[in-house]
């Protein structure tokens, strides 16, 4: 087993095992293996519970006691993905790396996933020590067969990653940084065409310290993410390759959860990336990748492993995982400060949030006004034109427009339109046509009227509105519909639910910044779960998640996770159900990363059989002009593929052109 460097601490989920005698193991192997059929179940037990380093003498001890090759036999006994797990467990490290670039090149075709994931995650070190681990096993040189399998771009970055030269000094050159900042923005953003050649060496060879103060640097100074810039300069292999090494530097134990989470989410498990992850990341940093799966995906890996696997397969992977994160007990502290750090860097950095429908530089409201009378009279409706114009008008624009049509027409636009189009493509045309609070205040009614009421809109809208705009969603509810909407509220709705509504609803959210001693004090406040009844939690979570700043619950959920080991949302989600846990989790996620609480909304709106295309309506006309490009990039970011392929994917017609068109681009 590696040795944590001075003063770390081992994060690894796979431990020497105590008293540990090499001979009495390899007895207990060869037993498990004699005669007819062997006992796997002996097999797994022994081998997932000795570090690497042990299994390394069991072999030894084998070919002293027995005369035998140990893997040989183990391949023998076992087959399938079992097969697989346990000989890759039986390889140290480097040897392990080895075999899965041999078989990632062998053959028709390239598993390119494999190379990406292997040369982009390991150390400088990993890599020598894979360099000479290939050579002694195939006699064959690592780099000149990369180099015969692969080409172009993709092919020149894997070189340089396999020289195993990044630098490793931690003091920083802050000129260097804005050099390298400059260097990248010039050579993607700003030319025609890109120079991949400085992608290529600044990513391959400049220190974890330094890339991370560059991707800083880099959104403060072009308003957008490395990763955005790389997906629209780059495409293909390379393209991936880059972003995964983008993603190491920031986080490895995230893009190892990341990887995990693909392999089994869906129909099928790609069970050699599952095997190949569980194996090389068990004694270096399972019990972090752990954590950031939990707070990432809302579910313990273990869990996902269990219902994704079956058999001694199944029992193997989950003896290396080393225990579910979802059980009472289980408590990693600098685990959790991992995974809390990855969304609490997100939230405080001051992106600039951006809508993707801005105002026409050409306007004319009176030509406008014109176009959009000629595609409606007559018969049959230019569709085309009133989308264009409609979704490339800012809201402000399109309210002059229908005084403009009123004064030349003595028409209401609102009316023509209505009568003119219809279905999907009516509501979003006819949303967009409404000043924004009035267009809440009346998905607020629409969730209210009729038979049962449509509480996660209620939520979504009244959880993740600023005091501003809450306040003129009132007094546009008042206007509309002649009745308050805390009346409607309290109508409509009961018990704690009604009130976190109305709480919600009156838009007196405190407006300053963080009080620390006031948040270790709410974070006191709300993480005593043990005494007390449901009601008595819940008006204490009530009190402080409807009432605080965005700021100041920043700073409570950090000091939640300090006294509990718990991110908030995965408490609320374990000790309330229903639509309270709704309304709080949104409010969560809502300070968390709005933006990404609305991609979330999004993907779920379009993902399996069937669409909502009310909820796909509601956010892509209520955030077009607020915040919609952020929402996109967290869209990609998370599921990788862009909002406008998922919406091309999942609509159709003209209801698609009206979409695609305040998406405002592809990713």
């Amino acid at each position: 087993m590696a040795k944590p460097g001075q003063g770390a601490r081992y994060r690894g989920s796979v431990h020497d095992f105590p008293n540990f005698d090499p001979s009495k193991d390899a007895e207990a192997l060869y037993t498990a293996m004699k005669g007819f059929g062997s006992d796997k179940e002996a097999i797994l037990d022994l081998i997932t519970s000795r570090s690497n380093r042990q299994r390394q003498e069991i072999i030894q001890s084998y070919k002293s006691l027995y005369g035998k090759d140990l893997i040989a036999d183990l391949k023998y006994e076992l087959t399938g993905k079992f097969e697989r797990l346990i000989v890759g467990l039986m390889r140290p490290l480097a040897y392990c790396d080895a075999k899965e670039i041999k078989d990632a090149i062998s053959g028709i075709g390239t598993d390119e996933k494999c190379l990406i994931e292997i040369l982009a995650s390991r150390t400088n070190e990993q890599i020598h020590q894979l360099a000479a681990a290939y050579k002694d096993a195939y006699e064959r040189d690592l780099e000149a067969d990369v180099i015969g399998d692969t080409s172009g771009h993709f092919q020149k970055m894997l070189v340089v990653l396999l020289q195993g030269t990044r630098e490793e000094d931690d003091v920083v050159s802050e000129d260097l940084v804005q050099q390298d900042v400059q260097d990248l923005y010039e050579a993607g953003e700003l030319k025609w065409g890109t120079d991949e050649a400085q992608f290529i060496y600044i990513l391959g060879n400049r220190s974890r310290q330094h890339l991370r103060l560059v991707f800083d640097e880099y959104l403060k100074t072009t308003g957008k993410p490395i990763e955005a810039s790389i997906r629209g300069e780059l495409s293909g292999d390379f393209e991936k390759l880059m972003l995964a090494v983008v993603k190491c530097i920031r986080s490895t134990p995230e893009y190892f959860a990341e990887r995990l989470f693909k392999a089994m989410k869906g129909l099928g498990t790609r069970d050699n990336t599952l095997i190949r992850i569980m194996v090389s990341r068990s004694e270096l940093d399972m019990l972090d990748i752990r954590e950031i799966f939990r707070t990432k995906y809302e579910k313990s890996l273990y869990s996902m492993i269990k219902n994704d696997t079956s058999g001694e397969y199944k029992k193997a992977l989950l003896k290396l995982c080393g225990g579910d994160d979802d059980a009472a007990g289980q408590f990693f502290p600098e685990a959790a400060q991992v995974a809390y750090q990855m969304w609490e860097l997100s939230a405080v950095a001051r992106v600039e949030l951006r809508g993707t429908v801005r105002p026409a530089s050409d306007f004319n409201p009176d030509a406008d006004a014109k176009a959009l009378r000629k595609a409606m009279k007559g018969l049959g409706t230019d569709q085309g034109t009133i989308i264009d114009i409609i979704t490339h008008r800012s809201n402000t624009q399109r309210q002059q427009i229908r005084q403009t049509f009123k004064s030349h027409f003595g028409r209401d636009l609102m009316a023509d339109l209505k009568s003119e189009i219809s279905g999907d493509l009516a509501r979003l045309i006819l949303g967009l046509m409404m000043p924004p609070a009035h267009y809440d205040a009346k998905q607020l009614k629409k969730a209210m009227e009729g038979a049962g009421t449509d509480e996660k809109a209620l939520i979504e809208i009244l959880a993740t509105r600023t005091n501003a705009e809450i306040r003129a969603i009132n007094q546009a509810y008042k206007e509309d519909y002649h009745k308050s909407l805390e009346d409607a509220l309290s109508s409509d709705t009961s018990g704690h639910f009604k009130r976190i509504l109305v709480s919600l609803a009156t838009g007196n959210r405190e407006e300053g910044g963080e009080d620390r001693d006031q948040a270790r004090e709410d974070a006191k406040e709300i993480a005593d779960t043990s005494g007390g009844d449901k009601t008595s939690l819940e008006t204490r979570f009530m009190t402080i998640l409807c009432t605080r700043s965005y700021q100041h619950l920043r700073r409570v959920f950090q000091e939640f996770v300090k006294m509990t080991n718990y991110d908030v949302e995965h408490t609320i989600k374990k000790e309330m159900s229903g639509d309270v846990r709704d309304a709080f989790v949104a409010i969560v996620q809502s300070v968390k990363n709005k933006p990404l609480f609305f991609a979330d909304k999004l993907y779920k709106s379009m993902k399996g059989a069937g669409t909502d295309e009310k909820t796909l309506t509601r956010i892509m006309v209520s955030r077009s002009e607020i915040d919609l490009l952020n929402i996109r990039r967290e869209f990609i970011e998370k599921y990788d593929k862009s909002l406008h392929q998922a919406i091309e994917g999942d609509t159709s017609g003209d209801f698609m052109k009206a979409l695609l068109a305040v998406c405002g681009g592809e990713d």
